[in-house]
């Protein structure tokens, strides 16, 4: 194998493929990249098994000669000094490997060698086959990302929680994430062959948005075997599965409210904030929340050793009792209202103990569901 190629494009794609290797690995062939040089592209793969990058670069970009394939060939080479070696590299990098998978890396009059990993030992993936897919725009699906992911169990104690379930049915995407005490749902209206429903690792989705978030298109999302792939440009994300029944939210969502109040947005995030300051001290972070004379909300907190602070904020409309309190987790509050974009919220109370409803007023199809906490 040989090849000559841009030193930023082999960086570049290099630092893509590297986030899905891990040194820790059992197996030492994972803790490399795997290259192949085609006629006419250059392929690198990185994998932890459980998420694999691969990126393709062309022989050209925007019509300028990236890369020069002289012979084709694969290898597997060390990550850290691959990684490493190519940054610190001043120009062109010009590559070989011989019979004996020595790997020679050179620019100008540096010369670098290293021993290369037979790339037959790489773990096979499954090969994209685009019968089933469907597409969303790269803006779009960062945004529901950013929007619930959040929301994700850090336990392992129940492993479907710690993923986003995305379901495909009836020409509509619904993404939930929950971790029993909040829950964030987005749907969407998706032209979609795909159908079924399918929990993707929150690591693997955060790491997806640091891949394409400079990328500028059209996603193709497919799931071939037990993996779900993200395929933009010349990056693709292979992600495994979480294996497992995901909660039917569609029972955890509250039918009727006792209360339904109607708030400015940013106004509330700013009071939730200032109340969290006095929140520390509790298990939960406990904020308070009353409704007062029907026509405001008083918010506080407080802490036994410190002091307390408290505010009033105008109520937009009410619907129903006008009496009510209740205690919630702030930052779970923060959170939620952090990412939605809408100036006005509607939040609705079932009770005491009862989760409240927090959804844009605008859109019904984006809430966030959180449940209180005890206040003792």
């Amino acid at each position: 194998m040989e090849f000559l190629i841009d030193k930023e494009c082999l960086n570049k794609a290099i630092s893509d493929v590297n986030k899905a290797v891990s040194l820790k690995t059992p197996f030492p062939i994972l803790t490399g990249i795997k290259i192949t040089a085609y006629d006419d592209c250059l392929l690198l793969v990185g994998s932890n098994s459980d998420l694999v990058i691969e990126k393709v670069i062309p022989l050209s970009v925007d019509g300028v000669q990236v890369l020069e394939v002289r012979k084709v060939g694969s290898i597997v080479i060390s990550a850290k000094y691959l990684n490493g070696i190519v940054k610190k590299l001043p120009d062109k990098i010009h590559i070989k490997v011989n019979e004996e998978r020595l790997v020679t890396i050179q620019s100008n009059g540096i010369l670098t060698t290293l021993p290369g990993l037979n790339a037959e030992e790489y773990p096979k993936f499954p090969e994209i086959d685009e019968v089933k897919s469907t597409e969303i725009s790269n803006v779009e699906l960062i945004e529901i990302i950013k929007q619930i992911v959040f929301a994700v169990s850090n336990s392992e104690s129940r492993p479907v929680l710690t993923g986003i379930n995305l379901t495909f049915k009836e020409s509509q995407l619904t993404c939930v994430a929950t971790n029993s005490q909040r829950l964030a749902l987005r749907k969407i209206a998706l032209v979609s062959d795909l159908e079924g429903s399918f929990t993707v690792p929150a690591t693997s989705l955060i790491e997806l948005i640091r891949l394409i978030n400079n990328e500028a298109g059209v996603v193709k999302l497919l799931v071939i075997d037990s993996y779900m792939v993200f395929k933009l440009n010349s990056i693709s994300l292979f992600s495994r599965l979480i294996e497992g029944n995901y909660p039917n939210i569609s029972a955890l969502l509250p039918n009727n409210s006792k209360t339904s109040i109607t708030l400015n947005t940013n106004q509330l995030l700013k009071g939730i904030d200032r109340a969290c300051l006095f929140a520390s001290e509790w298990k939960n972070n406990n904020i308070f929340l009353e409704i007062q004379d029907g026509s405001t909300i008083r918010i506080s907190s407080n802490a036994s050793q410190i002091g307390k602070i408290e505010e009033t904020q105008t109520i937009n409309t009410i619907k129903g009792e006008t009496n009510l309190s209740i205690s919630l987790d702030g930052s779970f509050l923060m959170d939620a209202l952090k990412v939605i974009k809408a100036e006005e919220i509607r939040v609705s109370f079932g009770g005491p103990m009862r989760p409240i409803l927090i959804e844009p007023v605008d859109n019904s199809l984006y809430l966030h569901l959180i449940s209180p906490v005890r206040s003792y």
